[in-house]
Formats: C-alpha cells, sequence, structure tokens
C-alpha cells in the first residue's frame, strides 16, 4: 500500500498554488537514520540521498561515484564491436573522416570529443554542423555530398543519424561507409549505415539509454581505443582529459544524473576547472563566471552560449570553439557568441512574452489543455525550444512552440515534465502521417508541420498524453528535503550536500524550507525579472537571495508588497564566489504564508 505523502509545515497551497510534501516517507526516513549511523555522515545529507532511493549499501559509491566502478564494457551496447572496428581500421588506414553533428550542446560536444581523438592520430577530421533553418535537424543529400566530393571515405553521424534513411542510403550509394553514434528515439527500421550505437534502439539492451549522445561516444572511444590496442597500437589518446566535453553534454541535455552519468559529470567537473579545453575556458570568461566551475555554470552560462550559435548564428562556431587549442582564437569565438547569445535573450524574451499571452488565453480560467502547441510567424526557429521550455514551467504542462514559415510550414521544438514521454508521442504522429517529421527523447522533441496539420497534431497530443499530464501534474507538490533557518545554512553544508550531487535530472536539487522568515529590500534586477532580496530568520542572521524570473508572478507580487510578512520560504541553495569569498545564497522556489 502506498503510504501518502507527509504534508511539510502543514502547506496545502503556497502562493503558486502548491502543496508542500516531505520528500522522505516513513521508509526512507527510516533508511536515512540507518546511514548516518552507519556511515557517520551528516543527518541532511542522509536524507538527499535516502530521499533518492539510494540504500544503506549503496551510500558510500553514491558519494563517491567512478568511472571505473560505474562504466560497463562499451560491447554491451548493440553493433559497438563493429562500429569500433571500422573506425579503428580508418585510423589505422589514415582515412578521409567526416563529422556530421547536431546542431545543440550535445552534438557540437559529441563532434569536439571525437575530432579531438582523430587530431589524436593525425587526421583532421571534415565537420558539417547542418543550419537549423536551411537544412534542419540531422543528415540530409545535399550535405553527404558536399563531404563526399571534399574526399570522405567515412562519415559518421553524432547526435543524429537514427531517422536518417533517405540520407544515409544516399551516401552509401555514392561509395562512402556511414557509423551512426546517437542515443534518440525511434521506432523505424533502422538506416542501412555501416554500423549503428545508439542505447535507444529497439534491439539495445545495455540499460544505458540514459545517456547523452557525448556519453555514448566516449563509450565509442573507448572501444576504440581497446580495438586500437589489440591491433598493437601504443600511445592512445587519454580519454578521461576529455570528460569535460562529457560533462557540459550531460548536465545541458538535460538527461538523468544516475548511474554512470553521474560519474561522467564528477570527474568532467574536475577536468573542466582545470581549464584544459581552451574553448571551454574562453566562454567560462565570457559568461563571467566566478568560482570554480559547476553544473549551474555548465547548463546556465556557458551552454546557452554555445547553444547561441546554433539558434542564431553559425551553427558550427560551438563545435570549432570546443575544439581549437589556440587561446586568442578561442577568445574571440567565444566573445561572439556572448555577443549573439544576448540577441538571443532579447529575441525570447519578446516570443515568450506574445507566447504566454496566447496560452494564458487558451487556458482561460479553466484547466486548459493538457498539452500546450502554440504557433506564431513572430517567432525565431531558433528559440522556439527555449520558448517551450519556459512556458512548460510556468504552466506545469508540456509545450510545443512552432514557428511558421510564410507558406504554412513550421519547424518546432517541444519541452515535457517527468512521467509524460514526448519523443514517443511525436514519433507515432509521424507513423500515422499527422506531421511530416519529428523525434526526440521523453523530454524534449522536435517537429516539423505542414500547411493543415497543426490542428490535428495539437488534438493527437491532447487525447494521447492527456492521462500522462494529469498524473504528473498531480505529483507537482513541491518536495521538501528538510527545514533550515538562515543561520544554519552555512558554506560548510552546501560543500557537505554536493557530495551527493551533481544536481539535475533524476536527481533533483534539494530543497530547503525556512520557516516564518522575511524578505527585505527586495529589488527587481536583472533583464529577465529576477528579484533580489535578503533572507532573514528572527535571531537576525541573513541571507543572500533571489527569485529568478519572479517579476510580475505571484511570488514576485508577495515578495515586493509585502515585505515585513512572515512566510514560509522553499529553494535551493548554493555558493556564490563574490571577489574571492565563498557566501551562501539562497534560490527561491516558492512561498507561502504561514497558517494560524
Amino acid at each position: 500500500m502506498l503510504e501518502t505523502p507527509r504534508p511539510f509545515l502543514d502547506v496545502s497551497r503556497s502562493v503558486t498554488g502548491r502543496a508542500w510534501t516531505d520528500r522522505l516517507d516513513g521508509n526512507a526516513t527510516r533508511m536515512a537514520s540507518a546511514i548516518a549511523q552507519r556511515s557517520g555522515i551528516s543527518e541532511i545529507l542522509a536524507r538527499i540521498i535516502a530521499a533518492r532511493e539510494v540504500t544503506l549499501e549503496d551510500a558510500e559509491k553514491h558519494l563517491e561515484p567512478t568511472i571505473r566502478g560505474l562504466m560497463p564494457d562499451p560491447s554491451t551496447l548493440t553493433a559497438m564491436d563493429a562500429l569500433a572496428q571500422r573506425l579503428a581500421k580508418a585510423i589505422t588506414d589514415n582515412e578521409a573522416i567526416a563529422l556530421f553533428g547536431d546542431y545543440d550542446v550535445d552534438g557540437a560536444c559529441s563532434c569536439a570529443l571525437m575530432a579531438r581523438y582523430l587530431n589524436h592520430f593525425g587526421i583532421n577530421a571534415q565537420v558539417h554542423i547542418p543550419d537549423r533553418i536551411f537544412e534542419g535537424y540531422g543528415p540530409n543529400s545535399a550535405a553527404m555530398d558536399k563531404l563526399i566530393d571534399a574526399g570522405a571515405s567515412l562519415i559518421i553521424t553524432l547526435d543524429c543519424g537514427t531517422t536518417s534513411d533517405g540520407p544515409i542510403a544516399h551516401a552509401r550509394a555514392r561509395g562512402a561507409d556511414v557509423l551512426v553514434i546517437d542515443h534518440h528515439l525511434s521506432d523505424h527500421d533502422l538506416p542501412n549505415a555501416n554500423a549503428l550505437v545508439n542505447p535507444n534502439r529497439p534491439d539495445d539492451i545495455s540499460g544505458l539509454g540514459y545517456l547523452c549522445a557525448a556519453g555514448v561516444t566516449f563509450m565509442v572511444l573507448v572501444a576504440v581505443n581497446r580495438a586500437l590496442r589489440l591491433r598493437g597500437d601504443t600511445g592512445l589518446p587519454d580519454l578521461l582529459k576529455l570528460l569535460d566535453l562529457v560533462a557540459l553534454a550531460t548536465i545541458c541535455d538535460v538527461v538523468p544524473l544516475v548511474g554512470l552519468n553521474r560519474a561522467f559529470v564528477v570527474r568532467g567537473l574536475e577536468v573542466a576547472r582545470r581549464g584544459d579545453n581552451k574553448g571551454i575556458a574562453a566562454l567560462a570568461l565570457a559568461a563571467r563566471v566566478g568560482g570554480p566551475i559547476n553544473p549551474y555554470h555548465l547548463g546556465f552560462l556557458i551552454g546557452p552560449r554555445i547553444n547561441a550559435g546554433g539558434r542564431i548564428g553559425n551553427a558550427a562556431m560551438g563545435t570549432e570553439l570546443l575544439t581549437v587549442d589556440d587561446e586568442h582564437h578561442a577568445l574571440a569565438l567565444a566573445a561572439r557568441l556572448d555577443e549573439l547569445n544576448s540577441e538571443r535573450q532579447r529575441i525570447e524574451i519578446e516570443a515568450v512574452e506574445e507566447a504566454a499571452a496566447v496560452a494564458e488565453m487558451e487556458i482561460g480560467s479553466g484547466e486548459g489543455p493538457p498539452v500546450l502547441v502554440l504557433a506564431s510567424a513572430n517567432w525565431h526557429p531558433g528559440v522556439v525550444g527555449l520558448i517551450a521550455a519556459r512556458l512548460r514551467e510556468r504552466f506545469e504542462r508540456p509545450t510545443f512552440a512552432i514557428a511558421l514559415q510564410p507558406d504554412g510550414t513550421g519547424t518546432g521544438s517541444g519541452r515535457s515534465m517527468p512521467g509524460v514521454d514526448l519523443g514517443r508521442a511525436v514519433i507515432e504522429a509521424v507513423e500515422t502521417g499527422l506531421i511530416a517529421k519529428g523525434g526526440g527523447h521523453a523530454m524534449a522533441a522536435g517537429v516539423t508541420i505542414k500547411p493543415g496539420q497543426l490542428g490535428p497534431f495539437r488534438s493527437f497530443l491532447a487525447q494521447a498524453l492527456s492521462l500522462d499530464v494529469t498524473a504528473a501534474r498531480a505529483m507537482t507538490a513541491l518536495k521538501i528535503d528538510a527545514a533550515l533557518t538562515a543561520r544554519g545554512a552555512t558554506v560548510d553544508l552546501i560543500h557537505d550536500i554536493e557530495r551527493a550531487g551533481p544536481y539535475g535530472s533524476g536527481n533533483p536539487t534539494p530543497v530547503f524550507a525556512f520557516p516564518a522568515h522575511r524578505a527585505k529590500f527586495p529589488q527587481v534586477v536583472g533583464k529577465g525579472g529576477h528579484v533580489s532580496f535578503t533572507l532573514t530568520s528572527g535571531d537576525g542572521a541573513r541571507l543572500k537571495a533571489i527569485a529568478f524570473r519572479a517579476a510580475n508572478t505571484p511570488i514576485g507580487d508577495a515578495l515586493l508588497r509585502e515585505t515585513d510578512t512572515a512566510f514560509h520560504f522553499a529553494g535551493g541553495l548554493s555558493i556564490d564566489h563574490y571577489q574571492g569569498r565563498e557566501q551562501v545564497q539562497f534560490r527561491l522556489t516558492d512561498l507561502a504564508r504561514p497558517k494560524g
């Protein structure tokens, strides 16, 4: 019998309309006590890992994830041996190799991984990143022709290719071999590549479907190193030095931070902090990153700047930056991507405002549709994924944003919520002929529609996903890990709870409640309408605090208008490195009025 979630601080309805519940049920609470007693870790850290279903036996390994301990034999991936042997042969024979990647961070990192690996052997691979607007996602025959005409005898697709039957058949008909390294879902018959490694292909039983493409690419390189070693090669690349690229892609592609992914990010952050990759270091400088690089920096400061090239500029700039070794060139590319990111932010803000207004009218005073499918001729195709993400967060339901062309065709992106598999629904829509093209994974998907397909696609998603969305939204109560006071939120505490990180998808960031605190000196800051304030407790302790994108929301209104009111505050904690000094920062998620 399932245990009813226990209310936290008796909050049944916060200012955003959510209930607060204890993330730990009775069994998890008892597990936390046992972990703390046996391992000697703090009660709060024990609560955090127990709430994430870590057992007493696995607690120590969870706090010290290692590549060696968590990586399986790469050969468990279907077709890995065939792909590794073909690539090893190409390296031995010094073949002309071309890389075809996706235009997002995962694609850029996957291409950079492969390009850097091949450079070690003196192979300067051609790299083609498709233009988001003019070419769209995945291989196309014209691009394949271009690579083959320039001499490529082997083409490797990275973060794409699983659904590219026609272009791959075209390339092979022209005499080129094609290897596919991907992670996207597909229920179609697989293309006739020479080898296709994808943990989400229907016949793969590796259990590694949670990896991003860069994670899969890293496993390919492990297998190729092994194949070359068996051929008698020595002086092979040190793959651990490339883990900064894997960590960056893993964070930015929002894949679950579980299992091997946690080890990738933990070890990749160590590499990133050394500054070996000139491109990542230059982007950190352009983004004004303070202190050691952490998952937030990768996901919200560095990643968006790499994406900016693919969204509104030259799609290949991100991959170029991640492969360059000249510091001056890296700084110049990073500066240009920073400029493009500022332009992207301006375009995004305008588009989100328009989309939110349409969504509010569509939802009205009722529940509204289970899935928002919005389209406009005013939106830049490069920011539709960002629009979808913002609206999914704001209206708590899966959202598609589609940029329409003058001829009525459209390209769009969707963002989902835990428990709602958007990628599979899109694939079904393609199979039934409802939309022209589409694919993705559980949390994100892309589509291409033709004139007249928007309405049927909207109706299909509403019917196909209604029950899943209802169930997912019923689980949107804010889960609290523990209660703290402003005085108890110390730098040492944060360093302690970071041992259970990195946090993100699949390993949620700990949420702490601060009972009966007050917000002092609130003000709107930044272009995104953030609200900064000082969180104060009854004993006078203070915390620097911010509520992102809170202006003109119930949270922002409460902070700005009720400055002398005691609230229960809930959110996350991080360390802010200001002028070389560590201080705690609180990131507000929700607040509630105390009862009584």
